[in-house]
């Protein structure tokens, strides 16, 4: 199995400091996703892992191997960082053919990964003529072509239709399943939620988090209870009775007036229940009101945007 491992690595440029000593691991099998704020070194790190730019210190191999020592890389690793890296003038197959030319592929493979990613009908347009989610079609074929045990993607879903983030989402959980190394860098919190097992945070360069996609939420965002019933007084002293803290929240839909949402914080949805159930009041929900990845990303990197707009609700400054 190979891996993705990260020492020290650091990468200056002038007095800027893209990465600073960042140590992590990405393993077989699963889906990591690779977050953070613009500027956070997300980019950098992996053109430093594909050995397109050379640290200042510390190392980024595949597998205990540095990029530039591997023959026929393609075999190795595969990596989509720039959707527009394809040549207009070419066919995506001729584009795929010089690829496979150059690492002593069969070309059959270019058949092959033209029909996954749903190019085949359109193999010999060329390139210029495709729609960015094309090209994005292309250059997650290209990663494919060699078969490899680490793919790394850099926004993936970018400018794909919602059959094609269907695709892309299913393939990178078949590609963990079958024990590949995957490395996915997103923007799309929704979209990472639905795929990512593990994350790997940055803000300003450095690490800000490494853990399982849950434990990342929990750990930052309290889970709770969604209760709605028509007797809200009831609900909250008898709550409060036992310790819990509930807020109210206006019910928004059908019949709003005539009932009311509560939200019970650090609490368990079998526990809120017994409670209700015991005192015989009326329930028309309950429900966990779980973290989500969002709320816990935004509240680790806020204090790390590069770039932040302010909130609509903040006095501006005059």
């Amino acid at each position: 199995m190979t891996s993705i491992d990260v020492q020290e690595l650091t990468k200056e440029y002038g007095t800027t400091r893209a990465v600073d000593r960042l140590t992590f691991g990405v393993a077989p099998g699963r889906v990591t996703g690779f977050l953070g704020p613009n500027g956070a070194g997300k980019s950098t790190t992996m053109r430093l892992v594909l050995g397109l730019d050379r640290p200042t210190s510390g190392t980024a191999t595949l597998g205990g191997r540095a990029y530039a020592t591997l023959d026929e890389p393609l075999r190795h690793v595969g990596a989509l960082l720039d959707a527009q890296a394809a040549h207009g003038s070419r066919t995506a197959r001729d584009h795929l053919r010089v690829l496979a030319a150059s690492n002593r592929l069969p070309e059959r493979r270019v058949d092959e990964v033209l029909e996954e990613a749903g190019l085949a009908s359109v193999a010999r347009r060329r390139v210029r003529t495709y729609s960015l989610g094309m090209r994005q079609r292309l250059g997650i074929a290209a990663a494919l072509l060699g078969d490899p045990p680490v793919i790394l993607l850099d926004e993936p879903s970018n400018g794909l239709d919602p059959e094609g983030i269907i695709w892309i989402r299913e393939l990178m959980r078949r590609l963990a399943r079958e024990g590949r190394t995957v490395l996915v860098s997103s923007h799309l919190m929704n979209e990472t939620a639905s795929f990512a097992d593990q994350l790997v945070v940055l803000g300003r360069g450095r690490l800000l988090a490494d853990m399982p996609m849950r434990e990342f939420i929990h750990a930052r965002v309290d889970p709770g209870v969604r209760v709605r019933t028509t007797d809200g007084p009831a609900l909250r002293d008898l709550l409060a009775r036992n310790g819990y803290d509930a807020v109210e929240r206006a019910s928004g839909g059908e019949g709003a007036g005539e009932d009311e949402r509560w939200i019970v914080h650090h609490a368990r949805v079998e526990d809120v229940g017994r409670l209700v159930s015991a005192a015989g009041l009326p329930l028309l929900e309950l429900a966990a009101e779980e973290g989500t990845l969002e709320q816990a990303y935004l509240d680790l990197t806020a204090p790390e945007a590069e770039f932040a707009a302010q909130s609509p609700t903040q006095p501006q400054e005059v």
